[in-house]
């Protein structure tokens, strides 16, 4: 189990300011990760190739499959049509909520 004083150096460098009953949960939580790491260690890993993209395969195996963008026009018709059902709108312009 990882020592109060190591929760207290690390809380330090965080610049965290934590109480007695935080500094107990840190020493729970981060000694269950670090436990968690040990068993990690003890995985066979021998003859398995390491992943350094998670895509790299995909990319691979489809370059060919993928398309080359292109710029779809909409007919002015649908435009309107989308604008008229907006619930609230200005113009030719739909109005939302904000979101910040």
């Amino acid at each position: 189990m990882i020592k109060k004083e190591e929760v207290k150096h690390i809380a330090k460098l965080a610049r965290l300011g934590i109480d007695a009953k935080e500094q107990e949960k840190f020493q729970k939580d981060l000694s269950a990760i670090l436990d968690y790491f040990e068993s990690l260690k003890k995985v066979e890993t021998e003859g398995i190739e390491p992943t350094f993209h998670p895509t790299e395969r995909f990319l691979e195996k489809s370059a060919e499959k993928m398309r080359e963008d292109k710029e779809k026009t909409a007919a002015p018709e649908l435009a309107e049509k989308l604008i008229e059902a907006a619930p609230d709108k200005e113009k030719r312009h739909i109005k939302v909520r904000a979101v910040f």
